[in-house]
């Protein structure tokens, strides 16, 4: 009753104080009708706050977001389910579920009136265009009477996330270089191509099965061989992903760098779905192996949070790649390098890694001045041109480049050769 009184409405407080000046007037006055309507207009706001008080704690809230993961520019739908546990119809309610600035107002609903246990649904839509991890709710919910007397807001604890990800584009197939690495004591591959009686052998241990012994080696030899297990060859790539703030050029989701996770993001799970056994490695500290359960929403999710970062130095992102190296094929996705920056990178070419860069010209993302502007582009074609000479793979990306365009670069042998060409002459011309 104490709570309901609290949430007495301007309405409320205006019936309350008309009663006390009706009370006082019947007492000068004499009139006892008047006392009446005092009486009555008192009576009204204190059994609103009753009413409303006790229905206050009588109601559960459940919401369910479909999707939970959308990419940028998608929308998602919130359906709130809002039940009555008493005995007691409810008033007027108002719905307020409280929102990040990033996905939009907070929505406000009216259910004019819940019976009984009765249960009700209602739905909203959201949708943000910056990736990011976001709270949908609290739920507030604002009781009141028929009469807005009183009215009492009430949150619900519960809060449910949205997992906004990088926009992804389907890529053509390319077949890329250094695709294949593996393990094992042979290859599949290898027996399909020579054949069964090429099929690489070793001598026979103890408990090896017997269905397993090559007998026209165990005669040309004179011991016991036995076939040595077959194991298919494995595709594996490294996606690296460069998040030094003073790579990228531009604000919001207009910026070099968010063109960089979605590119990033795009050849992840394009080679997923060829079959390459992933790992997602970022300049911030992300080391992710994508398993067969789930890699591309755990993929996703980490590139949806991913940010700039004012530390990040290449040393370090090389140093965290090679950690683990073990060949394959290693796609890096570069804001602006200088050389001395390229020439680092040469270090991840060990363990005959093949190496494809992508390499944004993040100065095309704003409007420089024309010196400012060259310069920056001999930077860009000086480093470039220091990752061809260390056996990258360059694929320069400018403003306005279209991910799906520029793939097949990535499996063209000869592009490497074509472009060291141009810009030495380029970089030849700046020296000039």
């Amino acid at each position: 009753m104490r709570e309901g009184l609290r949430g007495l409405t301007t309405r409320g407080r205006s019936f309350l104080a008309a009663a006390v000046a009706a009370a006082v007037s019947a007492g000068i006055l004499g009139e006892k009708d008047l006392l009446r309507v005092a009486v009555l207009l008192a009576v009204l706001p204190l059994l609103a706050a009753a009413y409303v008080g006790r229905s206050r704690y009588k109601l559960a809230c459940n919401r369910s977001l479909d999707p939970h993961r959308v990419p940028v520019g998608a929308s998602s739908r919130v359906v709130l389910r809002l039940q009555n546990l008493s005995r007691l119809p409810t008033g007027t309610l108002l719905l307020e579920d409280r929102l990040p600035y990033a996905l939009g107002s907070r929505p406000r609903v009216v259910l004019e009136r819940l019976g009984a246990h009765q249960a009700s649904s209602v739905a909203y839509t959201v949708r943000a265009d910056v990736r990011g991890r976001y709270e949908v709710g609290p739920l507030v919910v604002r009781l009141t009477d028929p009469f807005g007397l009183c009215e009492l807001s009430r949150a619900f604890p519960s809060i449910d996330h949205l997992t906004v990800i990088p926009q992804v584009t389907p890529l053509p197939s390319v077949r890329l270089p250094g695709e294949y690495a593996g393990s094992g004591d042979s290859r599949a591959r290898s027996v399909a191509v020579h054949g069964e009686d090429d099929a690489a052998t070793r001598e026979y241990r103890m408990g090896d099965d017997l269905r397993r012994v090559h007998w026209k080696s165990t005669a040309r030899t004179g011991e016991l061989m036995v076939r040595r297990e077959e194991q298919p060859w494995e595709s594996r790539a490294t996606v690296v992903l460069d998040t030094r703030a003073y790579g990228h050029r531009g604000d919001g989701p207009t910026a070099s760098f968010e063109w960089a996770v979605s590119a990033t993001a795009s050849i992840a799970v394009h080679l997923r779905q060829a079959g390459y056994k992933l790992r997602l490695v970022t300049g911030a500290g992300a080391d992710v192996d994508a398993t067969e359960g789930g890699g591309d929403g755990l993929l996703l999710d980490q590139l949806a949070e991913v940010r700039l970062d004012q530390r990040t130095e290449v040393t370090e992102l090389v140093q965290r790649v090679r950690q683990r190296a073990d060949g394959g094929l290693i796609i890096g996705v570069f804001g602006s390098l200088s050389t001395a920056e390229a020439e680092l990178l040469a270090g991840l070419r060990a363990n005959g890694a093949t190496c494809v860069g992508f390499l944004v010209n993040s100065s095309n993302w704003l409007n420089l001045p024309e010196k400012a502007r060259a310069e920056a582009e001999q930077t860009h074609a000086a480093a470039a041109l220091s990752l061809l000479r260390s056996g990258w793979r360059v694929i320069g990306v400018d403003h306005g480049t279209r991910l799906p365009a520029i793939w097949p670069q990535a499996g063209r042998g000869s592009q490497g050769f074509a472009l060291r060409a141009v810009l030495a002459d380029t970089v030849a011309g700046g020296v000039r």
